[in-house]
This record gives C-alpha cells, sequence and structure tokens, in this order.
C-alpha cells in the first residue's frame, strides 16, 4: 500500500518498530533567525493560505517558503525536493509521493542519498499525517542504505503551515515530539530543521 494509507500503528507492525512518545526533545534548539524576506512572505500569505484552508495552498505559500529559506540560510548545501515519487520497496509498501524531501546533496536535479528530512503539509490536523510520515522516513532509511550512507537519524515532520510536530527515527525506534511548535516567529522551526541537517538531536 502506498504511504499514505499507514497509521501509526499500521507503520509500527509492518515494519516492527518501537514508538516514543518524547516531550520537547526539540525544545533546546536554539532559533535560527529568518530573512527579512521570509518574515515579509509570510506576513502576506499566512493569513490567504489559512484562509483558503486546502493542503495545496498551505503547501506552497508556507511550507515551501519555510524550506526554501533553510536551504538558503545552510548556503544550499541541501536540496529541496516537492511532489516527487519516492518509491523504495513497493513490495512492503514504500512507494508513492512525498510532499517535501532534503536531501544533505546539494545537487538539485534528481535525488540523491541521504535523504534526512521528509515534511507531509496536512489540511487541519497534525496527527493524520505521522503514519504516512513515519513510512517514509522508513523508506528514507533503506534509500539511504542502499546509496551507501548510514546516517544515523532520519527527521520528519507534519505540518499545517501553522503548527508543525516532529519525528525522528533512529534504528527501529521511532520518536514522536508530543510539544507542537507553531510557525510564527519562525525562527524556531528554521533552528530545528537545521538541526535535523546537522544530526545534532
Amino acid at each position: 500500500m502506498p504511504y499514505s494509507h499507514f497509521t501509526l500503528d499500521t507503520v509500527r507492525d509492518a515494519f516492527q518498530l518501537e514508538r516514543v512518545n518524547a516531550r520537547g526533545i526539540f525544545a533546546d534548539v536554539e532559533p535560527m533567525k529568518p530573512s527579512e524576506l521570509l518574515t515579509a512572505v509570510l506576513e502576506r500569505s499566512v493569513p490567504l493560505a489559512t484562509a483558503i484552508g486546502t493542503e495545496k495552498a498551505k503547501s506552497e505559500m508556507i511550507v515551501a517558503q519555510v524550506l526554501i529559506e533553510l536551504g538558503e540560510l545552510l548556503e544550499n548545501r541541501v536540496s529541496l525536493f516537492s511532489g516527487i515519487d519516492f518509491n523504495v520497496d513497493k513490495d512492503v509498501g514504500l512507494t508513492g509521493v512525498a510532499d517535501f524531501l532534503i536531501s544533505l546533496s546539494p545537487w538539485q536535479f534528481s535525488l540523491e542519498a541521504p535523504v534526512i528530512i521528509l515534511v507531509e503539509a496536512k489540511d487541519d490536523d497534525l496527527e493524520i499525517g505521522l503514519g504516512q510520515c513515519v513510512a517514509e522516513m522508513v523508506a528514507a532509511q533503506r534509500f539511504n542504505a542502499t546509496k551507501g550512507n548510514n546516517i544515523p537519524r532520519v527527521y520528519g515532520a507534519t505540518t499545517t503551515g501553522v503548527m508543525w510536530r516532529f519525528l525522528k527515527l533512529e534504528g527501529r525506534t521511532f520518536h514522536v515530539d508530543m510539544v507542537p511548535y507553531p510557525l510564527v516567529p519562525c525562527d524556531k522551526i528554521l533552528g530545528i530543521l537545521a538541526s535535523m541537517v546537522a544530526q545534532k538531536v
């Protein structure tokens, strides 16, 4: 089945994962100041995106802007992919389209390992996309391994655009941060995403 069919229970059972409730595992991450451009863009686009209310609007007007800013702050040492096929293992259901992927490779024209962050944009419920996000994180582990890049952690996030929930997968254990983080003022979200790139949490 595709990623979107997984729930937290089915993904745990399918891949023999251990779940950990983690409270504020990203709470101590240092914020990263956004550019004036991003601040201005979000001031204009967040009200419109939330008024439209669709996943597509929030993805394009909010999430994509935050991830583009992350790439700029990291001097384009990472690559960003949106809405691409991420078919890793059809036999076990690790197939489908990923909303957003971030790779440690600066090469932007095709996906290279390691994949480190996967972001699922959801309409109004952070929890709806958790199973799908974990399934994609398992796929990222396998993708990285086939490319010879066994980085220790893969990260993920689900977001409504204005609220974000973060996850971490180490081996067969996935951690779901019980603390949701608001977009505004955006510095904390950028700091968490940057810490994921640096494998610091």
